[in-house]
This record gives structure tokens, sequence and C-alpha cells, in this order.
């Protein structure tokens, strides 16, 4: 017969592996001091946040990691633990799409931790100006959904900011159906954002199919409507659902069950290379035949994999369009320097938007 553990044993162990996990910790917050220290003492200034080495230690646990916890929930506590460490030496400001309760500041905390002070504005043009100005050290803005495709806005904002993206973070979105009252057959509007209507056409089709639907500036946004008008509802993240008091009614209801919405991190600073890491990068040509062949020719010559590619209108001819694209790998790698230096040969106009690491999980 198998023996038991008594329960008042276990939880005396328990207790013991908590102060020491408390203890280790604390010396780890320690070290962080120390570490902001001596950069101040070498004359480093400005943010002292790397995430180059963010990622390393990331995909180190994630390395290390033999369970029963999951890679997830193992690099989720060392990102708030990191976060926690990183505030204590200097606190960050982080720029995001507001109100509170968006999808965009859920990206922020799930990539900084929540020991940031997160910085609500109403425009991704506005979060640009706020790290251009210096009042946030860094914004979170939205690139790229899986269903709908990029987001025009910020890749158009990348013509003219001197920013340099820093990093990236992956959201799984769930939509969810929300408001005041669960009668579905008094309501007359949904409220939220162009994509997330978007991304539920089906099921308003169906469950809703008389009633408006209104796009506003966020989800949140849409949370704060639904709120304030019992006969409306809105499609936002669980989040928004708990700050504006609202019931949820329906989970889960975008139609593509794999539904992910792509963030970039941008800031003043450059990311080292990491070994996993992707290049930004947007180019303007003339309009002439060839002209792709020619951009993609010395990535395929040297064998670096291109990730992806979109057009924009460069806004400074008829027809003139720019490329923005994503390749693997970061540019101070040889192979990498290679190809953007034969690709400048190409090319009216050659600029990188930054090398950072992949997102981590």
């Amino acid at each position: 017969m198998t023996s038991v553990t008594p329960l008042s044993e276990l939880r005396k162990t328990i207790d013991a592996i908590d102060e020491q996990i408390l203890g280790l910790i604390n010396q780890r917050a320690s070290c962080a001091i120390e570490v902001a220290k001596t950069k101040i003492a070498a004359g480093e200034q400005g943010t002292f946040y790397r995430p180059d080495r963010e990622a390393l230690v990331l995909r180190r646990i994630k390395e290390l990691n033999q369970g029963p916890l999951s890679d997830e929930t193992a690099m989720r506590f060392f990102r708030e633990l990191m976060s926690s460490c990183l505030a204590l030496e200097q606190p960050l400001n982080v720029a995001f799409l507001g109100p509170e309760g968006t999808f965009t500041q859920q990206a922020a905390f799930k990539h900084f931790g929540h020991a940031v002070k997160t910085q609500p504005v109403t425009t991704i043009n506005e979060i640009f100006s706020a790290v251009e100005s210096g009042q946030c050290q860094f914004g979170v803005v939205p690139v790229e959904n899986s269903t709908e495709g990029v987001i025009s806005h910020t890749l158009d904002r990348f013509l003219s900011s001197p920013l340099n993206i820093c990093g990236e973070v992956e959201i799984r979105v769930h939509q969810n159906l929300m408001g005041k009252t669960a009668d579905l057959n008094v309501i007359t509007e949904v409220f939220s954002h162009q994509q997330s209507l978007a991304q539920c056409r089906q099921w308003l089709d169906k469950h809703l199919p008389n009633a408006r639907r209104t796009a506003v500036s966020s989800n949140a946004e849409a949370a704060q409507l639904a709120a304030a008008n019992p006969q409306t509802l809105a499609i936002a993240g669980i989040v928004a659902a708990q700050l504006y008091e609202l019931s949820l009614l329906a989970e889960n209801i975008e139609d593509e069950p794999n539904n992910t919405t792509r963030f970039l991190i941008i800031g003043q600073q450059t990311s080292s290379s990491t070994g996993h890491d992707k290049t930004s990068l947007v180019v303007s040509t003339d309009n002439k035949p060839g002209t792709l062949h020619r951009i993609l020719e010395p990535f395929a010559k040297l064998g670096v994999d291109m990730l992806n590619i979109e057009s924009r209108p460069s806004r400074q001819g008829l027809w003139d369009y720019v490329f923005f694209i994503d390749i693997e790998g970061h540019s101070d790698d040889v192979i990498v320097a290679q190809a953007l230096g034969a690709l400048k040969d190409n090319v009216n106009m050659l600029k990188i938007l930054g090398s950072y690491p992949k997102a981590v999980l």
C-alpha cells in the first residue's frame, strides 16, 4: 500500500520552500540594484532596460524548465520578476493605445511585466510622439493581425519617425461580448474597434443581425460606451469587462480561433544580436519593371529568409510605393549585413527600422 504524506508535513515543506524562494528573489533584486549602480558609475544614462538581455534570460528559463509548470508559466513568472527588479533600478514609462483595458495595454504588460507605468494615449501617432519627446521611454503599437492584416497607420508613421523597433510581442486575441443587459432582443448597437468588428462578423451576422455596428478608437472605449447605455453592447477583452463592470454575455466570439495580433515595441535604443532575431526595414524604388525582383534578389542569393513584405503609398508621388520588409536575423549578422549592403545599391532609399529579438511565447 502506497504511503501518503500527511498534509501538515506537506504544508511545512511548502512554507520552507516559500521562505527560500523569497530570500532568493530579494537576493536577485539586490543584485539588480548593484547592476544599476555599476552602470551609473560607468557613465551609462537613460533606461537600463535591455530587450536583448531579457529575451536571452527568458529563452534560458524555457530551456532549463523541466516542469511540471509549463514553459509559458515559468517565463511569465520570470518576466514579472525582471520587471519588478528593473523598477527598483529605474521605473519604465510605456505608452499604449488607451484607454485602460485595451489589447495594446495587455501586450505592454506581457512584454514588460506589470511593474511598468503604462500611459494611455488616444492614437497610434500619439504613441510615437510620446516616445519621440521623451515623455515615455517605450511605446507599444499594433502592427499586424493574423485575420485582418497590417495596421497601415503604424507602418506609415515609421516613415517619419526616428525611433527604433526594439522588440515584438504577440497576443492571442479573444473577443468577448459584454454589456449591462443579457437580453439581446433590446440591443440596438454594438461598439468595438473596426478590426474587432471585422473579426466577429460571422457571429454578429448570426446573433445580432439587426444591431448597428459602430467602430470606435479602441475596444476599451467601446466598453465605456456600453457601460453608459444598457441598450448597447461592446466587443472587447475580458479585462475591459472587469474595468467597466460589464457582464460577459458571450466569450471567444471571434470567427478565427487562432486570431493573433502582433505588436512592436518602439524606443530610442537598439538591441544587440541574440541569435533569434528579426530585422525590419523600409525601401523605396523607382516604379519600373523588375523593381520588386531587384529588392528580393540579395536576400535570395545569400539565403536570408524574408518573413513579410508589405507595400504602402509613399505619399511622394502618384503610384509611388515603399516596401516594408521583415527578414530573419540581425543587421549585425554577417550574412544579413551583406544582403542589406547589396540591397542598398538597388534602391533609392533604405531605412533600417530595427533589429530585435523575436517574440518569446
